[in-house]
């Protein structure tokens, strides 16, 4: 599971502008960086420009999961994952970085921004705790914390059946060995009493 990109973008009447991007491209090849990182901020800006105010997307391009939002005052914001990150934790991410967004940067300063003059630091910050998915979201550790507490006990019942079951064989055999004993004395009393000193 790995997030790969993480834009904020102004959505206008006919095309959207890149305000803030963050990227963790370490695992491309250093040669290949320079091209993901400009496919994927095209990716992202097209996304926004065909996704209406107030909606929620996932886009899927190749064996990415591109995940949108633009909320209704044209703020947007896109993360690139693989696959197999959980949907809503992107959504959550999405939801944290525009309200802080929105906060710190001015609304004024959205429609003619870009990278270089807007003052937003904290999406590298945000790329990095989210690349944990089970660390960020306090639901999915929680339910991370479930399943592991569901195989420790799921261990612990067959090992508690793997007792039973040794146990059953020692009563058996116990059962089995008291009989055998009581074979024993009866035939040693016999072979004892033909024996006996007067």
């Amino acid at each position: 599971m790995k997030l790969y990109s993480l834009s904020v973008l102004h959505k206008g009447a006919t095309k959207s502008n890149l305000l803030k991007a963050a990227y963790d491209l370490s695992s491309f090849s250093f040669f290949q960086r320079s091209s993901v990182q400009e496919f994927m901020t095209f990716t992202s800006a097209l996304i926004v420009e065909r996704s209406g105010l107030g909606s929620r997307a996932s886009v899927k391009e190749q064996e990415y999961l591109c995940h949108v939002y633009v909320r209704n005052d044209s703020l947007g914001a896109v993360v690139i994952a693989d696959s197999e990150y959980p949907s809503r934790v992107c959504f959550t991410l999405l939801d944290k970085v525009l309200d802080d967004f929105s906060r710190q940067v001015d609304r004024i300063d959205w429609p003619s921004g870009s990278p270089a003059t807007i003052q937003f630091n904290a999406l590298d910050a945000y790329l990095a705790k989210y690349q944990n998915p089970k660390e960020a979201d306090a639901m999915t550790k929680v339910q991370a914390e479930l399943d592991e507490t569901k195989i420790i006990l799921h261990n612990t019942m067959e090992s508690l059946l793997e007792r039973g079951e040794k146990l059953d064989d020692l009563v058996q055999k116990s059962e089995h060995l008291g009989n055998q004993s009581k074979a024993f004395y009866k035939t040693a009393r016999k072979q004892n009493s033909c024996c006996e000193v007067m």
